[in-house]
């Protein structure tokens, strides 16, 4: 216990042999230094997390994300221990707050770089179901775009198609049409354009031979129009619209497991608004309230210095501080005095040595 007492006592950057000497300050060091640990626990979380979304992939990506993750906490940690350090409990309370703002507008900026990572992991499942919207919409404007520059591009082929297609099918239809008429006369069957005598007589061979010749028509015209679209699909082919199509489940599952922090970053933004625009207030309200649980977690270290009051602690810190400036103050007289002391005796040896030299000569 005295070991992490110490540890903490170390992490609230307090001077560790003066505040030995005042056990009624231990815990409130401990609390200082523990929640400037924890913040930077918090930052190293989240910074690894980050980077590991940026090598995410790559076969070192864990060892990239813990050594960075442990750099950036480190460097967090340092940061807050300097700036809870540095305030100085024997000014006034005015002095205090101007001393701590720079540093709590610097904690906040900290405070919101370490909770986008861990609000990306909060909302890892939200997250992933955006992107596959916005991955399968982005896909869906992809092939809508090479269709329609396609269409662009060979627009006579297409029109030429559409229009033999239009022929077909209506010859088709002509053609059935008129098979249904020509059985109406061989069966008798009794319509204003058949006769309704059954048998085969010369109206009927004579509508048998011009069927024969339209279907052999429709057979070559059949065979164009097959032509024509073996020609534009291999235009298609060879344009890469075959190759592109809408993304099924599977590739919507990797592409997300895959997406980088830009993406995932993108898409924490997308979640307060819904598909029409609006703002989503509950999704939105729930991301600023855990940005801002961060800020003030990353804040507190400053907030829980100035909120504790003078004690023993800094009481003794500042007559030691007071010693040590007379002291130097002291030194400097010393020094200044010893300089004044050789500079004099330099002086009055040098004109005695060219007193000498001028008598001598």
């Amino acid at each position: 216990m005295n070991a992490i007492s110490r540890f903490f006592w170390f992490c609230s950057g307090a001077h560790l042999s003066t505040l030995e000497k005042h056990p009624t300050e231990h815990n409130k060091y401990i609390g200082i230094g523990a929640t400037i640990f924890f913040t930077g626990l918090f930052a190293a979380l989240s910074g690894g997390y980050a980077m590991y979304f940026v090598f995410k992939g790559d076969s070192g990506a864990v060892l990239f994300a813990l050594f960075f993750g442990l750099i950036w906490g480190l460097a967090i940690f340092n940061m807050d221990r300097y700036i809870v350090s540095s305030i100085n409990k024997s000014a006034s309370t005015n002095k205090q707050v101007l001393q701590a703002t720079p540093r709590i507008l610097l904690a906040i900026m900290i405070g919101i770089v370490i909770s986008r990572p861990l609000e990306l992991k909060i909302f890892d499942k939200e997250i992933k179901e955006r992107l596959k919207v916005s991955y399968l919409n982005n896909q869906r404007s992809k092939i809508d775009t090479l269709n329609a520059a396609f269409e662009n591009k060979y627009r006579i082929e297409m029109v030429k198609l559409g229009e033999s297609k239009a022929q077909r099918d209506s010859m088709a239809s002509a053609i059935k049409a008129d098979r249904k008429k020509l059985n109406f006369e061989i069966f008798g069957n009794k319509t204003e354009e058949t006769s309704g005598i059954m048998g085969y007589g010369p109206y009927a061979k004579r509508k048998e031979t011009e069927l024969k010749q339209r279907e052999q028509e429709l057979d070559t015209l059949t065979a164009s129009v097959r032509q024509q679209e073996a020609f534009v699909a291999g235009r298609k082919q060879f344009d890469g619209l075959m190759t592109e199509k809408l993304y099924t489940g599977k590739q919507l599952d990797s592409l997300t497991s895959i997406a980088g922090f830009a993406d995932r970053n993108w898409a924490l933004g997308q979640l307060s608004f819904n598909r029409d625009g609006t703002r989503d207030t509950s999704t939105y309200l729930a991301v600023t309230f855990i940005g801002l649980l961060f800020i003030f977690f990353e804040c507190l270290p400053v907030f829980v210095k100035l909120m504790s009051s003078r004690g023993p602690y800094d009481r003794t810190i500042e007559n030691v501080e007071t010693a040590q400036v007379y002291e130097s103050d002291k030194d400097k007289d010393f020094e200044i005095e010893v300089i004044d002391g050789v500079h004099e005796t330099r002086v009055h040896t040098e004109i005695e040595r060219r007193k000498n030299k001028l008598y001598e000569g």
